[in-house]
């Protein structure tokens, strides 16, 4: 639109000038010094004109020359942001699909090439979190300190780092290392959100009660952390402060200090009646149990209900039955009466609320509580059956088989076959000669575990089975083992009843034998 309306503009003054020159005839007389120049008006007009729009040009074009250095330098800073700019969406793209190590090769070339002091953090923040990821935690340190110290005296890149640093430090597992990242923006009067979490998460790990507190009860009221995960983490870390500090007396600031709604939490309300229980005030613990109750009819509550002085039994009594109107079935409700009744002392009414107890949910405790009432009674039989009911309903027993019986060995598959390898070895009392053999130290009796023949054995019966055997028996010094091996029908090592052991033979009986011996085999 602006080059249109030049140029209409042009258009008309020069229009305009032709025609004021074509009316106009006059001239223009230049004099410098002895020369004198003539010349119409209208060709000084068009000299003027040319003169400017010449030097025009030539002004540009030496300010185009002389600025061509600086439109270099910035086609280069230029070129170098857009390749800073390609390699940091690349990196972070790797990161996000989670090609760590290409993530960080590509973070770890921007921070060294890139000009710029923010991409160079940035790089080198997102580089350390891929070597996080890859746990090369040592590079991961030494990538958080070259972006710590290219952020030098920035605020706000610092914070960065140390936030950076810290939740990766937070999920290693190094609660301390970055509570010490973090505890300088703390003091330093930093309250972002951010901040406000890791330092959460930090004291939780650290079992930081007191601190955890503060800072969920923040947290919740900025509206940065959900009521879901606030009433937990209030709960538990109230519950803590309170057990921490009952030793030392200091639990009863922390419980004024509590919210009405935050005493009322399950842990928090558990946590306080043991404190005002040990301090020796059932009263106080009546009412916070009971406020805590009036809120949810949790178990726990209603266990450590149960569990009150004598002077409380009929208060709480009177509670109980109150809610046990509104919810008839409550199983719970009836097992929390029926002890309140045990130790009151009424017998009867505690055997009928745990009856109806029972007959809603089968209960160890309930099954344990009957049984000690009956044995209170003296009904033993009744009182053991219950016994054993808590026992099968709080453990898994195993069926135990009934009428059975293991089946009879079968013993026709035993090895029965006899022996005969190395019988040229053994005389004919059934132990080696060199036994008998008293001259070389050698004892006379046969050890203990070595077969005897009794007395009555007719070897030379057994000659004609022998016989046949020996004839395919291996040899024994061809490389065959001749082990000593017992005769059919005894056992290793026993001697029959009644038996005497057969006299060892001289060594001429012996030797005549064993040649007679080998002439029947011979034959």
């Amino acid at each position: 639109m602006r080059t249109w309306f030049w140029t209409l503009l042009l258009t008309t003054v020069a229009v305009v000038l032709a025609v004021a020159l074509r009316e106009n005839t006059g001239q223009v007389l230049i004099m410098l010094n002895a020369w004198r120049v003539q010349v119409s008006f209208a060709f000084a007009v068009l000299v003027l004109v040319a003169s400017f729009i010449i030097l025009y040009v030539v002004v540009r074009a030496l300010v185009w020359l002389t600025g061509i250095p600086m439109r270099v330098r910035a086609w280069r800073d230029r070129r170098q942001v857009r390749l800073d700019h390609e390699l940091l969406e690349q990196g972070w793209t790797e990161l996000l699909e989670g090609r760590y190590a290409n993530a960080e090769k590509d973070l770890t070339k921007l921070l060294d090439q890139s000009r710029s002091v923010n991409r160079q953090v940035l790089a080198g923040l997102s580089a350390a979190r891929a070597a996080h990821a890859l746990g090369e935690f040592a590079r991961r340190d030494s990538l958080l300190a070259q972006a710590k110290d290219k952020a030098g005296s920035d605020t706000g890149l610092s914070e960065a780092v140390a936030t950076a640093a810290a939740d990766l430090y937070l999920d290693q597992g190094l609660a301390q290392q970055a509570l010490e990242v973090l505890l300088p923006l703390q003091q330093a009067g930093a309250r972002h959100v951010h901040t406000l979490r890791l330092l959460l998460r930090a004291y939780r790990q650290l079992n930081r009660s007191d601190q955890v507190l503060v800072l969920a009860r923040t947290l919740s009221r900025r509206k940065a952390l959900p009521s879901i995960e606030a009433r937990p983490l209030i709960e538990m870390a109230a519950a803590a402060r309170l057990r921490e500090t009952l030793p030392s007396g200091d639990w009863q600031k922390i419980w004024k200090d509590l919210k009405s709604d935050e005493r009322t939490l399950t842990e928090v309300a558990l946590a306080g009646a043991a404190a005002f229980e040990a301090a020796g005030q059932p009263l106080e613990v009546s009412k916070i149990l009971e406020a805590a109750l009036e809120q949810s009819l949790d178990s726990r509550l209603l266990e450590a209900y149960a569990r009150c002085d004598p002077s409380q039994v009929a208060r709480r009594l009177e509670k109980t039955e109150a809610w046990l109107q509104k919810t008839p079935e409550a199983p719970e409700l009836l097992t929390t009466l029926g002890n309140l009744c045990l130790s009151g002392q009424l017998w009867g009414q505690a055997e009928l609320y745990l009856t109806r107890s029972l007959a809603r949910r089968s209960d160890a405790r309930v099954h344990a509580l009957l049984a000690s009432l009956f044995d209170k009674l003296e009904r033993p039989q009744e009182a053991a059956t219950q016994w054993r009911l808590a026992t099968a309903v709080s453990t898994v027993l195993p069926v135990l088989a009934t009428d059975s019986f293991l089946p009879a060995a079968d013993i026709d598959s035993d090895p029965g076959v006899f022996h005969a390898e190395g019988l040229a070895y053994l005389t004919d009392s059934g132990f080696p000669a060199k036994w008998a053999q008293g001259d070389h130290g050698v004892q006379a009796e046969p050890p203990r575990g070595v077969n005897t023949l009794p007395a009555s054995t007719d070897f030379a019966s057994r000659s004609n089975e022998l016989d046949e055997y020996f004839d395919s028996a291996p040899v024994a010094h061809l490389g065959e083992p001749a082990a000593v091996a017992p005769y059919a029908g005894h056992t290793l090592g026993a001697e029959p009843s009644g038996a005497a052991v057969a006299p060892t033979p001289t060594p001429t009986a012996r030797s005549g034998q064993a040649t007679s011996q080998r002439d029947t085999t011979k034959g």
